[in-house]
């Protein structure tokens, strides 16, 4: 991807791309002219966006912890497109509760989300692009792979878990020349920190289109180069150091 003009041909798929960072992510990318599959679980979400959305955008339902729903998707990527070069994992939740008050089931519904979601994506979108010989996947993580705070301890546990995970990743991945990337992202202006912290100092954080661009930024590197992982934080937020 390091010529601007090869972007036309590139099929990228990003989940959790209905708000947020994903849409950030995405509404950046379709401006290259790539062809960028936009998927969520909230279907009509991911349709709205990806309608409002300039370029060749595509809206996929996909609950990125389900093993046959993620198999079926990249199915049809490979018979719709016949080849996946771009995969970005942004898809994440989480719960704001002690481990005292979490429940079972909101710790497993995190830990599939934002851990075995990545897993899955990444367990079927490396054969198309182990056949093709070229590719990239992008994990979405966190300052939380970092350092901890409280109420969040299912989040860190994904969060320190997908950095390890991306670091064996790359080392699979690069056998059949595939690029892998861990973007550490610290606070940013979305509803995923709104919806739980109303009162939050929003001057403190960044835009995801940042983000975006530092994805962007990634994904442009030469053939030959990779950046294995890199960090963007808000210039004023405390999450890290």
């Amino acid at each position: 991807m390091e010529e601007a003009k090869n972007w036309k041909n590139k099929v990228i798929l990003v989940t959790g791309a209905a708000g947020g960072l994903g849409k950030a992510i995405s509404t950046l990318l379709l401006e290259t002219g790539s062809t960028v599959i936009l998927t969520d679980i909230h279907e009509e979400k991911a349709i709205e966006t990806a309608a409002k959305l300039k370029g060749n955008a595509m809206a996929l339902e996909m609950d990125v912890a389900d093993e046959n729903r993620v198999k079926e998707v990249m199915r049809h990527i490979r018979h719709e497109y016949g080849r996946l070069d771009v995969l970005i994992n942004n898809a994440g939740i989480d719960v704001t509760k002690s481990i005292m008050h979490m429940e079972v089931s909101e710790w497993d519904c995190i830990t599939n989300v934002n851990l075995r979601g990545p897993f899955l994506t990444a367990k079927y979108a490396l054969p198309i692009m182990a056949e093709q010989q070229s590719g990239h996947i992008v994990n979405v993580i966190s300052t939380a792979s970092l350092r901890a705070w409280t109420e969040a301890s299912a989040y860190h546990a994904t969060k320190w878990g997908l950095r390890g995970f991306t670091q064996a990743l790359f080392t699979e991945a690069r056998r059949d020349n595939i690029k892998v990337t861990a973007v550490i992202a610290g606070g940013m202006k979305t509803d995923f920190l709104f919806s739980r912290f109303p009162d939050i100092d929003r001057s403190k954080l960044q835009d995801p289109l940042n983000v975006a661009r530092t994805i962007k930024f990634v994904l442009e590197q030469p053939e030959e180069s990779v950046v294995p992982e890199v960090m963007v934080l808000p210039l004023q937020e405390t999450s890290w150091p």
